[in-house]
């Protein structure tokens, strides 16, 4: 069943206007907050709220090179979210949330609009992601073993009472967000087909960190 306003899957947007933003993620069911400032995409939020308030969060991609600072290429793969809120702040400043939909694949770039990018969408490929994506499985005590030491050294605060009351779904969706990961790591992870191979990916990634901090998710004597 459709939550309330969400967009049924023949009704996405052929043309969506992108947010490029290197390591930042949105995920279907994810929530993200932005302070949105400059000039350009302040203009994008504007014409977003009387047009659906839908738009896309995209990386640009890390091999784009000097010549394309102003412009540069983006990956492929993208999500779309919805603005579920938003606020006026001070110094010209809006602070939205958005909640993410689809992924889709990046066809071709549109001309640009009162200076913000645009681009079309093709969701053939993540149809199910509007629908239940179902059940996902994560040993969860392996998990919080090599989160904790990951968050430690990352300077992440978590409560850890909350989080482990959270079910794997939401959990797993909202650790690929908020963990700083390579962009690379944070595409790979929007990329994964299935969200049993997001939260497997997601595991992966953690115990790698733990690895490479020289704990693998323990305190070495």
């Amino acid at each position: 069943m459709l939550r309330s306003f969400q967009p049924r899957f023949e009704d996405l947007p052929a043309v969506v206007p992108v947010f490029p933003l290197t390591g930042v993620l949105l995920l279907p069911g994810g929530r993200l907050p932005l302070n949105v400032f400059e000039p350009r995409y302040l203009n994008m939020i504007e014409d977003t709220l009387g047009q659906g308030r839908m738009l896309a969060m995209v990386q640009p991609r890390e091999d784009s090179g000097e010549a394309l600072e102003a412009a540069p290429a983006l990956y492929s793969v993208a999500c779309l979210g919805r603005i579920v809120s938003f606020e006026e702040a001070p110094e010209g400043r809006l602070l939205i949330t958005l909640l993410g939909l689809s992924r889709f694949r990046v066809r071709d770039e549109e001309p640009l609009v009162r200076g913000y990018r645009r681009v079309g969408a093709d969701y053939s490929a993540f149809e199910n992601d509007l629908a239940d994506p179902g059940a996902v499985t994560i040993d969860r005590d392996r998990l919080f073993s090599v989160l904790q030491p990951f968050a430690t050294r990352r300077g992440l605060n978590f409560n850890w009472d909350l989080m482990r009351e959270v079910e794997s779904r939401p959990l797993v969706t909202a650790l690929a967000m908020i963990c700083p990961f390579e962009p690379r790591e944070k595409q790979a992870i929007l990329e994964a087909v299935t969200l049993q191979e997001r939260a497997d990916l997601l595991l992966a990634l953690l115990e790698m960190g733990a690895i490479e901090s020289g704990d693998n998710g323990r305190q070495r004597q």
